[in-house]
């Protein structure tokens, strides 16, 4: 199975919207993102969205970009929310591992209050680095 990046984004801290980066951004094992505020040494390093279900949630009213729901990579083509935990995958030179599909939501976010709904807690996965690389917008992403 392939899919497409569509975005890549980061933020410098969390609780904030991430960015649409160009260009390509380095991705370290065992970190995540570099320069990504949710990098670190736990399971949820690097989240992935599926551009379909944005667009899905755009056509619905939710006038959302890249980055909103908190997302560093989007991508096209795969259905990640049928991935299962441990499934690895191969992006640019960078191989990901998944750890978590989807996520609780303690606080309601923004879009959540302007829109009534955000599919990141049911639809968004987590991964981890388990081999370094670069990564950027264009790039394939394999499911191993």
């Amino acid at each position: 199975m392939r899919g497409t990046v569509r975005a890549v984004c980061i933020s410098e801290v969390r609780g904030v919207k991430k960015q649409e980066v160009p260009g390509r951004l380095r991705v370290l094992a065992g970190y995540g993102i570099e320069g990504d505020a949710h990098g670190g040494t736990w399971h949820r390093q690097i989240s992935l969205l599926a551009y379909e279900k944005i667009a899905e949630f755009n056509r619905l009213g939710g006038n959302v970009e890249n980055g909103d729901f908190g997302e560093n990579i989007v991508v096209s083509g795969i259905d990640l929310r049928a991935l299962p935990v441990g499934t690895r995958l191969r992006l640019s030179d960078a191989l990901l591992e998944v750890t978590q599909i989807g996520k609780e939501c303690h606080e309601h976010c923004q879009i959540y209050k302007r829109a009534g709904d955000c599919i990141m807690p049911r639809e968004g996965i987590f991964t981890r680095v388990i081999e370094a690389g670069t990564i950027g917008k264009g790039d394939s992403l394999d499911v191993i």
